[in-house]
């Protein structure tokens, strides 16, 4: 028999210990905000429809949410009064489903795998609710789990007693509920307590006084359910995770010399072998081909490097691919949608941005290309700049098949330097080159003799 399933992540704290204007589920954990690690879990799982619930700083979460998710639904809650309330009003989105998964928002190292286990106790035991319960190394900051005669309690931890606060088993807040029973005692809920909340947690007790099923899975990995509340957990977090990313990748062939300085976004993929000197960051939706070399401090975000690049010493690369065995670097800086072709050369303080260079062709010194397209086996010679802008918009540049530019050749744009142009070094050029002709613009040389004499 199948059965559906919805999915509510609570995401409408402020995050007051974190001391920001940013939104707690916004925060940044490997360049992706916390958000994202428990969606992901959840893309994971079998087939579940999920909701956001947004409250603090919700513009800029429903903004990521329709950006980068955009079959999540967004739910606001307009005043934070508690998780109970937050599953409240948000009955119109799970009242639909027969079970309904409820996951806090800042817990980036929950799996997919414990999702499963939760999801799949909680049909065969045939439980109104179930969630989930570990045992912590440190329970300070978690809602104790209380089990006296058979009945087990959450209390938070603003409400316990102090034989209470010493019990080690704590509550994750991650729950599974049987839709009609959570329609049944959701308004059972009050906000009697230190917080003046409506708790969740309270449904635990409510569910058991009217006979129904209450099921507690307990889960073997703390780590996996550590919360996020302020910018010492947000560090510690953010280091586990990335020895967990770095683990996967080195299981898959990986070479690191110093995995302890690398940093590996949780969309990266490797398509291949790689080899990653110390000290780099690759983030986003980056894709690293078969064979790759990337030197040390460099920095890659949504990137394409197709295999056998040779990424050299800082580096920064934005938006932008890198052909079959290209070359980028030292310090050089890539962005907005630049392309490198297979075999080609951006070399030492050389900045690109929104260009495309082709197949064999080489900008190895002191250059910035812009708003340009470079066509074959073409090489740029040191100092050269594309003059894209002339103080309102941007021009482009087209530069043709075996072109030699010479040093400080200016091209001011728009411009156009058809097949097998060359460029005398230090010329403006301002007018289109036909093909196979030399452009010379500079002014003549004039040598003034005895000038140091009679200074």
């Amino acid at each position: 028999m199948n059965f559906t399933w919805g999915a509510l992540i609570l995401a409408a704290g402020k995050g007051t210990r974190m001391k920001s204007v940013t939104a707690k589920v916004m925060q940044p954990i490997l360049n992706e905000p916390m958000l994202l690690y428990p969606l992901n879990a959840l893309k994971g799982c079998q087939q579940v429809a999920t909701a956001v619930v947004v409250g603090y700083g919700k513009d800029e979460v429903i903004a990521y949410l329709k950006r980068d998710w955009p079959h999540v639904a967004t739910i606001e809650q307009k005043q934070q009064k508690g998780t109970g309330d937050a599953v409240k009003v948000s009955s119109s989105f799970w009242e639909n489903y027969d079970y309904l998964l409820v996951l806090p928002g800042d817990v980036p190292l929950i799996t997919s795998d414990t999702i499963d286990l939760l999801m799949r106790r909680h049909v065969e035991k045939g439980s109104a609710l179930s969630f989930i319960s570990f045992q912590a190394s440190n329970a300070v900051g978690y809602g104790r789990v209380v089990r006296v005669g058979g009945v087990v309690r959450i209390v938070e931890e603003k409400d316990a007693t102090e034989e209470e606060l010493k019990i080690s088993e704590v509550n994750s807040g991650v729950y599974a509920f049987s839709t009609d029973a959570l329609k049944r005692h959701i308004k059972s809920l009050e906000c009697k307590n230190a917080q003046g909340e409506y708790y969740l947690t309270d449904l635990v007790e409510i569910f058991q006084s009217a006979g129904e099923r209450v099921e507690v899975v307990l889960g073997e990995r703390e780590e996996e359910f550590l919360g996020v509340n302020d910018p010492f957990q947000l560090a510690r977090t953010t280091a586990l995770l990335r020895e967990l990313i770095l683990a996967r990748w080195m299981e898959s062939g990986v070479k690191c010399v110093d995995p302890s300085t690398v940093w590996i976004g949780p969309n990266v993929i490797f398509e291949g072998e790689a080899f990653i000197s110390p000290n780099v960051q690759i983030y986003g939706r980056t894709v690293v081909g078969d064979r790759c070399n990337i030197g040390s401090f460099s920095i890659i975000r949504d990137c394409r490097l197709e295999s056998q690049v040779h990424i050299n010493s800082h580096v920064i690369i934005e938006n932008s691919s890198i052909g079959h065995e290209a070359v980028v670097g030292p310090f050089a800086y890539l962005r907005d949608g630049a392309e490198l072709m297979a075999q080609a050369f951006a070399g030492k303080f050389v900045e690109i941005k929104k260009s495309k260079i082709g197949a064999r062709s080489k900008v190895p010194h002191l250059s910035y290309i812009g708003d340009a397209i470079i066509g074959e086996d073409t090489n740029i010679g040191a100092g050269t700049i594309t003059c894209n802008y002339d103080g309102i918009r941007k021009h482009p540049t087209k530069i043709g098949d075996r072109c030699f530019v010479g040093s400080d050749t200016m091209l001011v744009a728009p411009v156009e330097l058809d097949d097998d142009v060359t460029t005398g070094a230090g010329s403006v050029i301002t007018d289109n080159v036909p093909k196979g002709a030399l452009a010379l613009a500079r002014a003549r040389q004039r040598n003034i003799l005895g000038w140091k004499r009679k200074k």
